[in-house]
């Protein structure tokens, strides 16, 4: 039986994987540790929270005393860290946060793990912490290569330094005091419950309610779109097979222009909902504005290893992606206005408490 610590699992990709592993691993007992910032939302797991295999914590990773806590009382033996600041925009104008959620943070969970599982001789050869990160640590590719588990660390914002330096502490605590840790690297994210502060879902929202489209620069950075689910299945495969103290890179092989991604989504409502009240297309809505600070120019992830040592590939392509995205955004308004309105940051404790 498999006695896992989420954390963050909350957010988007932290509250897809929760439904996941609560499905594939009948046996679990899973903690969700969540703080409950802007981007913690409890409609995405409304409908597992009385799930008697599930725990909820309102807690944050930096609180040490929690984690030992919740280690001795739930018996910890798998941590999926997925519990980190992520938007770039942010980090640019408040670094702060991220460094102390993603360095301090995972520094925290890394002592309560190896308090837990290293002291007074215990046996750790079943425990495992994955920690959750991204391709951005790589810093930005030319129009050609990939980013594999060997590429040199370079990152450019407040947000992928953060999390470059928050990898390193998680392979020093392997190096060092041979915690049983694992490592992914993905690449972007979209699906469900997604935030919508992100790319997609900012773009669905306003071309939805007929609002500017901004789009940075040329709109010609290039990234690797990956499905939500197939992200969290790589993770699932990664904590059951992986080898300790391996790097395992994620990606969905759909390399997209950004304009391309906001293109693609206008066509899509405009086939699903019509064109806009005055009959234009929703293309016309584009604003091309000021380029980001440092804007890593092209991303583009190597997956060969997962798929040859643990056989793992993307199953979703970004064309049925797209289109199961847009039809659950279409088919989830109520989702969309309670995330800006922020009134579901106090749906969980009204209904269940903390328990």
């Amino acid at each position: 039986m498999k006695r896992l610590l989420v954390t963050g699992g909350c957010g988007f990709i932290g509250s897809n994987f929760v439904r996941l592993a609560l499905q594939q691993l009948p046996d679990c007992r899973l903690v969700n540790l969540d703080k409950l910032t802007y981007a913690g939302n409890h409609e995405n797991l409304k409908d597992i929270a009385n799930d008697p295999r599930y725990r909820f914590v309102k807690g944050d990773i930096t609180d040490g005393t929690l984690l030992e806590k919740l280690f001795a009382e739930e018996q910890i033996d798998t941590v999926i860290h997925f519990a980190a600041e992520s938007h770039v925009d942010r980090s640019i104008t408040g670094p702060a946060e991220f460094i102390q959620t993603n360095i301090v943070g995972t520094f925290t969970l890394l002592e309560a793990a190896r308090k837990y599982w290293l002291a007074d001789n215990k046996d750790s050869s079943q425990c495992r912490f994955l920690h959750v990160s991204t391709d951005e640590v790589y810093g930005s590719l030319g129009d050609t290569g990939y980013f594999t588990e060997e590429t040199p660390y370079d990152p450019r914002s407040p947000y992928s330094s953060s999390k470059a330096s928050s990898d390193h502490l998680v392979n020093a605590y392997f190096h060092t005091y041979g915690l049983p840790i694992l490592m992914t690297n993905c690449s972007n994210n979209y699906g469900p419950y997604h935030f919508p502060e992100k790319l997609i879902p900012l773009i669905l929202n306003n071309a939805l309610n007929g609002k500017d489209l901004p789009v940075y620069g040329d709109g010609k950075n290039v990234r690797d779109w990956l499905y939500v689910v197939d992200h969290c299945e790589a993770i699932l495969t990664v904590v059951l097979n992986g080898t300790i103290g391996e790097t395992y890179n994620v990606g969905g092989n759909n390399e997209k222009q950004n304009i391309e991604i906001v293109t693609t989504i206008c066509d899509l409502l405009d086939q699903k909902v019509g064109l806009l009240p005055d009959g234009e297309a929703r293309r016309t809505l584009i604003r091309y504005v000021t380029d980001r600070p440092g804007h890593d120019r092209r991303y583009a992830i190597d997956a060969s290893k997962i798929k040859k040592e643990l056989g793992w590939s993307p199953a979703v392509t970004f064309e049925e992606g797209i289109l199961k995205t847009v039809d659950w955004y279409l088919d989830n308004p109520e989702w969309i206005s309670a995330v800006l309105d922020g009134s579901y940051q106090n749906y969980y404790e009204e209904m269940y408490g903390n328990r």
